[in-house]
């Protein structure tokens, strides 16, 4: 199948092809055409498929064909970084055909914000938003939806796992009820069911291998305890072949010190966190994307929020807290069809979190050999390990009794 199957208008092929698209993914084949009928969607599809491109396209076709031209299309998106990849998105591919976006997010200076107020005022095609600073511009009167057909919601599982569901229904009531909603979502939890069963009318589905890495990342671990993982990941990093390298780290504060660390072996490497002014993130993205930052070391927020063709190398520096964290994450590499390697760092206290992720998967992540230098290493024995996973420091966790008294001491 090819994109002229679908009837696209000539100058939105045309802005397609000029970003390299050649044909259409899976999840592109069988969204569009219940897009283009006008029908609810739920579609779930894993990180990397092209499902971006899926709703765009479809959305972008029907604007050009629409009589009058009035806002159109709400897209909301959990982080920054994914508003405004989705954004570039759209100016690349309406690039010949003049269809236009605002992105819309949080953490900007009073110019910015004034920008997107004038931008609103003077007429765009498409918002692309995260729902905290689009609920401001609600409230303060700054937008009209009197005109709106579609409403996407991309990553809508991560917007309700970081507690936007009050937000998300909040902006619905400023939105015709006769509309088309998508929903595009890498997993499907019962809260997302019950999200998608409130706001979409009769959706139809669509599954791309939900909840499964793509095929051609080769996935790895090693087992070691935490001093020894930072000798361990500057050995990784001599290879040659690891053009492009993203780091997962637990929280900021490691990201942080894992920077210091890294920095006096390899400088090209900046640190990716929320800590950082917005301006700084889009220059650190932008370094990235054009390989003059060879590592980027981020917390989960990067594992959503990026789109970087070329990565060769993810590694869990800290095991990611649950298995869809870790499929967002090793995700980012092996994009588009390309190969990748993911490799990831496993303590005892992470071992029962690991296990999860690999009976999630359906498989066994190699376990390679840790070199002998760095010494002996844990067995890999996650049931043996599960009381180390809920208690820091790996004590045992203490079960307070109900009307438990201490007794006085003498």
């Amino acid at each position: 199948m090819t994109f002229e199957d679908f009837n696209f208008d000539a100058s939105l092929l045309e802005g397609l092809y000029s970003m390299g698209y050649k044909s259409p993914t899976p999840i592109q084949v069988q969204a569009i055409p219940i897009i283009q009928a006008n029908k609810d969607l739920i579609a779930c599809a894993q990180t990397g498929t092209g499902k971006t491109a899926a709703y765009l396209l479809p959305i972008m076709n029907n604007i050009l064909k629409a009589e009058t031209r009035h806002l159109n299309t709400l897209i909301i998106a959990p982080t920054r970084e994914l508003v405004i990849q989705i954004d570039q998105q759209i100016d690349g591919m309406g690039y010949f055909c003049g269809v236009g976006s605002i992105a819309i997010y949080g953490g900007n200076d009073g110019i910015v914000w004034e920008q997107q107020k004038r931008a609103l005022r003077e007429g765009v095609d498409i918002v692309c938003a995260t729902p905290g600073r689009l609920t401001a511009l609600l409230q303060a009167g700054h937008i009209n939806f009197e005109h709106l057909q579609h409403l996407v919601l991309d990553e809508a599982d991560k917007m309700l796992d970081m507690g936007f569901l009050d937000d998300i229904k909040n902006i619905i009531k400023y939105i015709p009820a006769n509309r088309q909603t998508i929903l595009f979502s890498a997993t499907m939890p019962p809260k997302m069911r019950t999200l998608a069963e409130t706001i979409a009318k009769n959706p139809e589905q669509v599954n791309i291998a939900i909840s499964k890495p793509a095929e051609n990342i080769v996935q790895q671990a090693y087992v070691v305890y935490d001093n020894q993982k930072e000798r361990l990941l500057t050995e990784i990093l001599k290879n040659p072949d690891y053009l492009s390298v993203i780091i997962f780290s637990s929280t900021k504060d490691n990201v942080k010190l894992l920077e210091r660390t890294l920095k006096k072996i390899e400088p090209s490497l900046k640190a990716f966190h929320s800590d950082l002014e917005q301006p700084e993130r889009e220059e650190i993205m932008r370094e990235f994307k054009s390989k003059r930052i060879r590592i980027l070391i981020g917390t989960d927020i990067l594992s959503r929020g990026i789109d970087v063709d070329g990565i060769s190398l993810v590694v869990n520096y800290d095991a990611p807290p649950d298995p869809e964290d870790y499929i967002h994450r090793i995700g980012r590499t092996a994009r588009a069809s390309k190969a990748g390697v993911a490799i990831t760092f496993i303590n005892p206290k992470d071992q029962p979190k690991f296990a999860k992720i690999e009976a999630l998967m359906g498989r066994e992540v190699d376990k390679l050999p840790v070199p002998a230098e760095l010494g002996e290493t844990p067995a890999y024995n996650p049931e043996a390990n599960k009381k180390l996973a809920f208690a820091p420091g790996g004590k045992r966790p203490f079960n307070k009794k109900k009307n438990f008294k201490p007794k006085p001491r003498n």
